[in-house]
């Protein structure tokens, strides 16, 4: 593992553009739930009910769905340590760009700034008749659904079943792989369609795929060229070691 560990440091550091794209499995150890698998919320609730077409149908219990699943749950969980070793390696100019599949905002609280937010935030809420957005606080949920000023039904902006990626995460996301020789792919199983094809595509394009998971995913053996398997924070951890040895 420590040889594993040590090349993927001299990859991160001899990269000429280096980018990062993280799942669910990044955020288990802050205590965020994953979608799939063991545990997930889909073993528990009908995935259907976060299709937009329930929220639009079902604002109230749509809501109150989602106070519960997200909000309740995101108010206490804290970057872990594999959120603050992608933000030193952006703070260290070695990262680039860090798309996440995640909507917890732990990769912003943890200090990194250059992040697609592919699949939205719960920062934000959108209103889905004027799409004017509005600054999450507490006090929408003194009446549900919250709405807008302009009599609209307000919903977080993140990316409901039914609902397309926004553009400019694609646009982004786009620009980012034609750079991308080094591509670290960390808590993701490859299962979430356009997610999955981004490594995929910079596997094409020659990149390097670097893959940190417990597990083997979809990946691992096939476009995988370095797989580091553990928990994200512990493996993080080693390869920022490694990395910061290569640097002194």
């Amino acid at each position: 593992m420590k040889k594993k560990t040590q090349e993927a440091a001299h990859n991160v550091v001899e990269a000429g553009y280096l980018s990062a794209l993280t799942g669910a499995g990044i955020s288990v150890e802050s205590g965020i739930p994953p979608f799939r698998g063991e545990n997930g919320l889909w073993t528990k609730y009908d995935p259907e009910l976060f299709d937009i077409s329930y929220f639009i149908s079902s604002p109230l219990e749509s809501w109150k769905l989602l106070k519960k699943l997200f909000y309740d749950t995101f108010s206490g969980a804290v970057p872990n340590e594999a959120h603050f070793v992608l933000s030193e390696f952006e703070k260290k100019g070695l990262l680039k760009i860090l798309i996440t599949q995640n909507i917890d905002g732990l990769h912003y609280m943890a200090g990194s700034r250059n992040v697609v937010e592919y699949h939205g935030n719960t920062r934000e809420l959108i209103c889905i008749n004027c799409k004017k957005r509005h600054v999450f606080s507490p006090e929408i949920f003194e009446k549900l659904p919250p709405g807008c000023e302009c009599g609209g039904v307000l919903k977080p902006a993140i990316v409901f079943f039914g609902e397309e990626i926004p553009m400019q995460a694609l646009l982004n996301v786009q620009k980012a792989s034609e750079k991308t020789d080094v591509l670290l792919v960390i808590g993701t199983t490859g299962e979430i369609f356009p997610a999955s094809s981004i490594p995929i595509e910079a596997n094409k394009r020659g990149a390097k795929i670097i893959e940190v998971n417990t597990r083997p995913s979809s990946f691992t053996n096939e476009i995988t060229d370095i797989f580091l398997q553990g928990k994200a924070s512990e493996v993080l951890k080693e390869l920022e070691k490694e990395v910061n040895i290569l640097l002194e």
